[in-house]
């Protein structure tokens, strides 16, 4: 079957394809695939003519596909690429959607929550919970995660989104500081963009947190791509109060392309009263002086 690189195939597709390659490439070392390393290399990794060797296809075609030309690319080639760079099994998944191979689902809105979902949130508290969609907007939650993230739940427009929360306020305290959790939220969100290249919203947003982080924009350069995975433990920060520690553990939300419900459980008997503490201080804030 013959996949034909064009028509609808947009330009910034093309080019978030392409900038992918690139980096994979340069990350696969000579030696990883039998080759010699050379005596002189202008940039790290395989070379164009390498890969394209060694995946049995021609030089000029592969150095077209990385120059985001329109082009025609076949299940089995894009197959021997990802065989060549090393693709792990969400990085061969994030090709294909990139190249939009058949099989793969169409993007489609992911801003309506289910009045079903909205019922499941409510019944899961005191254990907050909420539905992000696949840039980490925040669509809904219920009480419990609005007394553990009220800047988040509070913010309107661009604001009303985690990964602006913890990078695109330089200025602000954010109850989630873990290096490896952050990063991996910016990996997941690079995996789901391959579902949504050059819409309006999406590019708003990538381009406001690269200009807002030097952070964010590294780790977005690098095209890390990571699916979302089993349950981990986040920690949040809280002045005057300290840290609450829960396991949280991501659904997808059916009807959608990338929404999913994340459930946070407080680890131990302590996390669980830091949570009603914090509960109580939302109903403080709010109750008439």
């Amino acid at each position: 079957m013959v996949l034909v690189i064009q028509g609808t195939y947009s330009k910034a597709r093309r080019e978030e394809l392409a900038s992918f390659l690139r980096t994979r490439r340069e990350r696969v070392t000579p030696a990883e695939v039998g080759l010699a390393p050379g005596v002189r290399r202008r940039t790290p990794g395989l070379r164009r003519e390498e890969v394209a060797q060694l995946a049995g296809v021609g030089v000029t075609w592969y150095t077209w596909l990385e120059q985001w030309r329109p082009i025609n690319a076949s299940v089995q080639v894009l197959d021997a690429i990802a065989r060549v760079l090393r693709l792990g099994p969400s990085e061969r998944w994030h090709l294909y959607r990139l190249a939009e191979l058949p099989g793969v689902p169409a993007p489609r809105s992911t801003d309506t929550v289910p009045s079903e979902v909205v019922a499941v949130l409510d019944a899961i508290d005191p254990s907050p919970a909420c539905v992000y969609n696949g840039k980490y907007d925040l669509l809904a939650c219920n009480e419990a995660y609005a007394a553990l993230f009220p800047e988040l739940v509070d913010a309107s427009g661009l604001e009303r989104n985690a990964l602006w929360q913890i990078y695109g306020q330089q200025d602000r305290c954010c109850p989630v500081t873990d290096p490896e959790i952050c990063a991996a939220m910016v990996a997941t969100l690079r995996a789901n963009y391959a579902n949504h290249v050059g819409e309006a919203d999406w590019v708003e947003l990538i381009e406001a947190l690269c200009g807002a982080s030097e952070q964010f924009a590294r780790l977005w350069a690098e095209q890390t791509i990571e699916e979302p995975g089993p349950p981990v433990t986040k920690a949040f920060e809280f002045y005057g109060l300290g840290t609450i520690r829960v396991r949280a553990t991501g659904f997808p939300v059916q009807r959608t392309l990338d929404a999913r419900m994340v459930v946070y459980l407080p680890e131990t008997a302590a996390d669980v009263a830091l949570v009603a503490e914090l509960r109580e201080r939302a109903v403080r804030r709010l109750r008439p002086a």
